[in-house]
């Protein structure tokens, strides 16, 4: 059986990237969404603060995914508040799905205006220019991303609104990514004790395995001294995407090295998206440490799926 400690390991030379790596001024580099891309390069779409607070996404690309980076020399996407008056604050936290029906990658981020963080979509080819679609899930929303193929005839985007329920994992559907209904709750914080209690969220974008839409997400804890994001795991059916097949019990990747426990926020190991490598097993996870620099792990989907079958719960994965 495999144990909470091995499911992932930390690359020796991390952090990956950091504020020291980019070309120009910023206060800190973290969440960013991930891609292969059709040359073989490992794609980091990051959330890059400014020294106003403001953030905006800058691409850097590797041979490897590990070092070696090429950064856009200026922001790769910058808010535009003009055209734009959801992102009057900046725009964050980018999830990348390649949609081979489109032939596009579908970049779902956060934007952040007075009303709150809201879901705004984008679609690009080449990650130079984009067709933004503007905000397709009002405040109080984020943590979101696109499925790369229709379900039932629907595109499918899951998300975390924030309503009277709560902060739980939704699940909604769309005939032209622009309009949204059919809004399904798919995976409910914890109550009382849990490490996943109050507050939950998508990390990256689900992994298709034949056993299901297997799933990162993250749990927030409230301490005494602060909150700690972990990460824990779900499997979601292939066909009914909102039905919770197995979630895990206890956390599987915590907050332990220096650049997870201090920085600008503590405590915060926050996956905005993986690779998965030419084995089909393989995965590199890439994560925000601290929410201020990126860092990356290694782990196998083939494992995840046991230590699911060894470590879940009830079959609606809430526990009261």
């Amino acid at each position: 059986m495999p144990t909470d400690d091995s499911l992932f390991v930390r690359h020796p030379g991390n952090p990956i990237l950091s504020r020291e790596s980019w070309p120009y001024p910023v206060n800190s580099v973290f969440n960013a969404g991930v891609t292969l891309l059709a040359d073989g390069d490992t794609l980091l779409l990051c959330r890059v603060e400014d020294r106003r607070g403001l953030s905006h996404l800058c691409a850097a690309r590797s041979a490897n995914g590990i070092d070696g980076w090429r950064i856009d020399p200026h922001p790769t996407l910058m808010a535009n508040p003009r055209e734009y008056p959801e992102e009057i604050w900046g725009i964050e936290d980018p999830r990348i799905t390649y949609v081979p029906e489109l032939e596009q990658y579908a970049v779902a981020y956060t934007s952040y205006a007075r009303g709150g963080p809201g879901v705004s979509l984008a679609l690009t080819k080449d990650f130079k220019s984009f067709e933004r679609y503007g905000v397709i899930m009002p405040p109080e929303d984020k943590d979101a991303a696109l499925l790369p193929r229709r379900i039932g005839g629907f595109w499918a985007l899951i998300h975390r609104p924030v309503t009277t329920l709560g902060a739980h994992m939704w699940i909604s559907y769309s005939p032209d990514l622009q309009h949204w209904g059919s809004h399904k709750v798919m995976l409910e914080a914890r109550r009382g004790g849990w490490w996943d209690a109050n507050k939950i969220g998508l990390c990256s974008p689900p992994i298709e395995t034949t056993k299901g839409w297997l799933t990162i997400y993250h749990g927030v804890r409230h301490t005494a001294s602060g909150s700690i994001y972990r990460l824990g795991l779900a499997l979601f059916d292939l066909d009914n995407p909102h039905i919770c097949l197995q979630r895990g019990n206890s956390w599987m990747f915590s907050p332990e090295a220096p650049y997870e426990r201090g920085g600008d926020v503590n405590d915060v190991v926050f996956p905005c998206g993986q690779t998965i490598g030419a084995d089909g097993d393989t995965i590199h996870l890439y994560y925000g440490a601290g929410d201020s620099c990126m860092a990356m792990a290694t782990g196998s989907v083939r494992t995840l799926l046991s230590w699911l079958d060894f470590n879940s719960s009830a079959r609606d994965g809430i526990d009261s």
